[in-house]
């Protein structure tokens, strides 16, 4: 049985762990042996978006001594993947030794959506979910690691489900981490766009695979009055009873 490390990102850790809970009984289900390094903290994402490489550095260096030696490390967020796979390298690069067991680890690192369907080739999902969703399309996962149809080929194996894609549903929802913070009108503006979007739709909720992208979402839909459209990770539908 093949060892899968579980890198559970800080905002499920912290703000919705059932997701973390749920991610872990599909990797288990497929017939992996699931580790959660107990020390991991952050990948380093908001230092290095914000321009600290030292700090980035340094948390890259843990998180590549703690995962290095799993068959596969998996992550239920497109952009903590994003960070791992695109961006470690620049860390890295002034250091042959950490850039090259980096590259030894980095074809292993997956987001679970992709891990689901293209590693463990699952053929079924343990969840149920009666009504209609709508899928966002979290900006790191689609344009740094490819994730697309991933997701949506998971989602099509769930009993009572249908999807009904929104208009724009590759459009960025405004969070874009510190983004948000520097710029709340701006980012305010694009997430109201991205509501707009998911209300017109018609669907009972919205699915999606980055929990910074879900608070931003939700946040504002409550705010807008909406408190029927329900929010969620795609795991937590895959494994929905």
């Amino acid at each position: 049985m093949k060892n899968v490390g579980f890198l559970v990102t800080c905002l499920v850790d912290l703000m919705r762990p059932g997701i973390g809970l749920a991610a872990i009984r599909l990797i288990e289900d497929a017939g992996y042996r699931v580790h959660v390094p107990m020390a991991q903290t952050c990948c380093g994402q908001p230092a290095y978006n914000s321009g600290d490489r030292a700090t980035a550095r340094a948390l890259a260096e843990k998180l590549l001594a703690e995962f290095e030696h799993f068959d596969h490390v998996v992550v239920p967020s497109g952009s903590c993947g994003g960070m791992v796979r695109a961006h470690y390298a620049d860390l890295f690069r002034d250091d042959p030794q950490l850039a090259w067991r980096f590259e030894q680890m980095r074809p292993r690192v997956h987001e679970l959506t992709d891990f689901l369907v293209n590693v463990a080739k699952i053929e079924r999902v343990p969840g149920r979910f009666d009504g209609t969703v709508t899928y966002h399309d979290s900006c790191s996962g689609l344009r740094e690691l490819g994730i697309k149809s991933q997701p949506r080929a998971l989602l099509a194996k769930v009993p009572g489900l249908t999807l009904k894609e929104m208009a724009g549903c590759e459009q960025c929802c405004g969070f874009g981490g510190t983004f948000s913070v520097k710029y709340g009108e701006i980012s305010t503006a694009i997430v109201d766009e991205k509501c707009g979007q998911i209300e017109a739709s018609g669907a009972d909720a919205v699915v999606l695979g980055d929990l910074g992208c879900m608070m931003n979402i939700e946040g504002r839909l409550r705010r807008r009055g909406d408190s029927r459209t329900q929010v969620l990770h795609v795991a937590e539908v895959l494994t929905k009873e």
